[in-house]
């Protein structure tokens, strides 16, 4: 694993708000998904876009070839990590938080 960035997210109270931010910001194209989230394009990556965050915050996933064997180095490490999860033309990925309580994502993308 060499810990590069394969995605942000922007979890927010109100992704209605957010959304047009960035897009004036960054003029990254916005494609909508339901529930008033969806993604921006960026010039080299995604940035997710998600509601129903407790407070906002920038969410950064790291590519692993193997997200099982990632998952188990966080828990090794003293770290904490959900289930995986999986979405189409995504690839799979794992919510996790490090030993202080930060959190940052596993991404393992489609093949």
């Amino acid at each position: 694993m060499d810990g590069t960035v394969s995605f942000i997210e922007v979890g927010t109270t109100d992704p209605e708000s957010s959304r047009p931010f960035f897009q004036r910001v960054f003029g990254w194209p916005f494609h909508a998904m339901s529930g008033g989230g969806g993604w921006f394009q960026g010039p080299s990556i995604r940035v997710g876009l998600h509601g129903d965050d407790p407070q906002p915050q920038l969410y950064v996933f790291f590519a692993v070839p193997d997200l099982e064997q990632a998952i188990a180095r966080v828990h090794e490490a003293g770290g904490q990590a959900e289930a995986p999860s999986e979405a189409p033309g995504f690839g799979r990925f794992a919510n996790c938080r490090d030993p202080q309580g930060i959190v940052f994502g596993l991404h393992q993308p489609p093949i």
